[in-house]
């Protein structure tokens, strides 16, 4: 895990060793073991590791094989047999790493080699004879890619903190952007961004950037969610024990890989709920022993309590795990927002973003890698809002952009088309693009309107909300996180499973079958509840005074996102029913946070 850049001209200016090391500096947290730059005439990459395999200088970066030189950020879990594979194709190893795998794969495959990366990965390889620079991201966007254009020449980087160094980046907002920002919690899935002069590059995608500037995409994973005959080769299970057997065993493989491939320990992060609690218990059936465990914990609300830990405690004792537990007073959760919000490369309103990155800065005191649950619910059905979905598309034609979105609006929009132009100042006005990306990915083609909801929830919307933010808060520490339930081979077969299986008995059927007699009981049955976190949960006390300073600051005034009298009615009824979106997230910490980065990483004011 790591954090690369790197930039391009074609008008004559050369890369600037200057400016690569201050985009590198802006990314030190990702990569504190060591650090690299190459250059030659118009192109530079840069590079900042976090040493995982291969803890040698033979792992150094960036990587250099003649003609070609890489940078790479992530981990291609089945390196060794790609290795072995390569090396019968002739194929010459120095290193032990998966870095130089994937130079050895771009020789012999092209980019093509691509759709044999089993893993995360985000990298950009020069070639020189080409003289071409490439560009990928994985299938499922785990690992983050932004570029920007600018005057003769394109840069890229890990995050937007590395481009954002430079005065040259259009900063203005990108109006489609601030329509996803506000209508989908935050989502705003690529090639967009909040800020104009900013793109990321679409997951299951390669960019070619040519010498003359063009720039060539191609989409070279596409997740099917119709039940045809076979998935990956493999007939496809016929009865509801055949589906439980078949995903249990490949979940298996899929953490299985995640263990191995790591020359450092592997721990896990233990929230108390269903799946991280699943991944202890597949890992000591892996035969993994005294494994490292951590949860963490906030300070009890009058209406909640702000920990899990009667939950973690049963699977830390059942499997005798080396667990740590840490709890946060609430006291420390708002100062600590700043340094959160800092480590944003976007805006996002996710409020257990501060918890993650409070575990992870303990976590990472103690190991390197951790595996972590995110994208459990996704892809096996676990939210509420599914089963409604459900429902609500039995009776639509499956090919009609417009019946689509009016089966999935009213239990995940944040905010009507209408609202949201009435909310927004005028000069940021689009037509209603959030309903036509939504319209257009629920009616690519399934057997099933939950199918095809859930696709674009793994593949777009989750994308851009945990599994950022799980990225952005744990490399803020030096912490790789690992995502088995994103193990693209377990999704392909997940996606092909029937939609009725998977929110049956509320949802994560075929889960809660595989943790039966594994996982205790009290975890399985419980009702699923989301992250407590009472002190940014709650719209009142210090946690409202400090939203009400942003937004009516003079950055915010100067500004001029919001309506102000729209504003004004959420500062004045924080708590009412309709200052809620239909999954309970806050409208006002929505415009607060998006204020919030804007000053932290635009402005730099605070």
């Amino acid at each position: 895990m790591c954090g690369i850049c790197g930039e391009i001209f074609w008008n004559g200016q050369h890369s600037s060793a200057e400016r690569l090391e201050v985009m590198l500096q802006a990314m030190i947290r990702r990569g504190p073991d060591d650090g690299g730059l190459w250059q030659s005439e118009h192109v530079g990459l840069g590079h900042r590791r976090l040493a995982i395999i291969d803890l040698s200088e033979a792992g150094h970066q960036p990587m250099r094989d003649k003609e070609l030189v890489l940078v790479f950020n992530g981990c291609i879990y089945n390196y060794q047999a790609l290795k072995v594979t390569l090396e019968e194709l002739g194929h010459v190893f120095l290193s032990h790493s998966d870095t130089e795998v994937i130079l050895k794969a771009y020789r012999q495959w092209g980019m093509e080699c691509v759709q044999y990366f089993e893993g995360m990965f985000a990298f950009a390889i020069w070639d020189d004879d080409l003289q071409q620079l490439l560009l990928a991201r994985d299938r499922l966007g785990i690992k983050p890619l932004y570029y920007a254009p600018v005057e003769g020449g394109v840069r890229f980087a890990s995050n937007t903190q590395a481009l954002l160094t430079s005065d040259d980046i259009d900063t203005d907002i990108d109006p489609v952007g601030l329509h996803h920002q506000l209508t989908l919690h935050a989502v705003i899935p690529a090639p967009h961004t909040i800020l104009k002069g900013i793109r990321k590059l679409e997951p299951g995608h390669w960019m070619i950037i040519n010498p003359d500037g063009q720039m060539f995409k191609k989409q070279f994973w596409h997740l099917e969610t119709t039940a045809s005959e076979q998935v990956g080769g493999t007939p496809l299970p016929k009865t509801e024990r055949e589906w439980v057997d078949r995903i249990h065993e490949r979940l298996k493989e899929a953490v299985f890989k995640r263990l191995t491939a790591a020359d450092v320990p592997v721990g896990v992060l233990l929230s108390g709920g269903l799946d991280s609690s699943l991944l202890v218990a597949l890992l000591d059936e892996a035969g993994v022993k005294n494994i490292k465990t951590f949860s963490i914990g906030f300070e009890d609300a009058e209406e909640e309590k702000g920990n899990e830990f009667e939950f973690s405690d049963l699977v830390a004792e059942r499997y005798q795990t080396d667990h740590q537990k840490i709890l946060i007073s609430n006291q420390e959760v708002l100062p600590r927002l700043h340094e959160a919000v800092e480590a944003m490369s976007e805006p996002m309103v996710g409020q257990d973003a501060v918890a993650f990155y409070l575990l992870s800065e303990q976590v990472s005191k103690s190991v390197k890698v951790v595996m972590s649950g995110q994208g459990a619910d996704e892809v096996f059905g676990g939210y509420s809002w599914y089963a409604k979905m459900h429902q609500a598309g039995k009776s639509i034609d499956l090919s009609n952009p417009r019946e689509a979105v009016a089966a999935f609006a009213p239990y995940y929009f944040d905010r009507s088309h209408q609202e949201w132009l009435e909310v927004v100042n005028k000069k940021y006005h689009v037509e209603d693009v959030t309903s036509q990306l939504v319209g257009d990915a629920l009616t690519e083609g399934g057997d099933s309107f939950l199918n095809q909801v859930l696709r674009l929830d793994v593949t777009t919307l989750i994308v851009d909300d945990p599994v950022k933010r799980v990225d952005n808060m744990t490399m803020a520490w030096g912490l790789e996180a690992r995502v088995p339930f994103l193990d693209h081979k377990l999704v392909e077969l997940a996606a092909c499973a029937p939609a009725e299986l998977k929110i049956k008995e509320n949802g994560k059927f075929v889960l809660k079958e595989i943790a039966r007699g594994i996982v205790p009981d009290e975890i399985i049955d419980r009702p699923k509840v989301a992250f407590p976190m009472p002190a940014l949960k709650y719209v009142r006390g210090a946690f409202y005074e400090f939203m009400k300073e942003l937004l009516t600051s003079p950055q915010a005034k100067a500004r001029g996102i919001f309506n102000q009298d729209k504003l004004q009615q959420l500062l004045d009824h924080p708590e009412a029913k309709e200052s809620f979106t239909a999954i309970q997230g806050s409208k006002l910490w929505h415009a607060a946070l998006l204020e919030f980065w804007l000053q932290k990483h635009v402005d730099k004011v605070l």
